[in-house]
């Protein structure tokens, strides 16, 4: 396997773990930006009142979208087993 080979899948694993944690990273940070905005207008100064409904929006994203993430990462590693024959020693 040659350097370069290498260097693809890592560059490839690497944007595969982007692809799948964005969504649930951009719900936490839209939700923590709204519930910030909600503490802000209010005064509540709570410090653990973002903490459930991020949990929440969170697992709520992952039960929407929980097919297409399956599928992408299954392509991703289907893609990974195709490459095996072409691993050269």
């Amino acid at each position: 396997m040659s350097e370069t080979q290498i260097i693809h899948i890592a560059r490839e694993a690497l944007m595969m773990v982007v692809i799948l944690a964005s969504p649930g990273l951009a719900i936490a940070m839209l939700v923590g930006l709204l519930i910030g905005i909600f503490q802000a207008t209010t005064q509540i100064q709570e410090q653990t009142l973002a903490f459930v409904p991020k949990i929440i929006a969170v697992f709520v994203m992952l039960i929407i979208i929980a097919g297409w993430l399956m599928n992408v990462a299954i392509g991703f590693t289907e893609e990974m087993y195709a490459q095996i024959p072409n691993i050269v020693r």
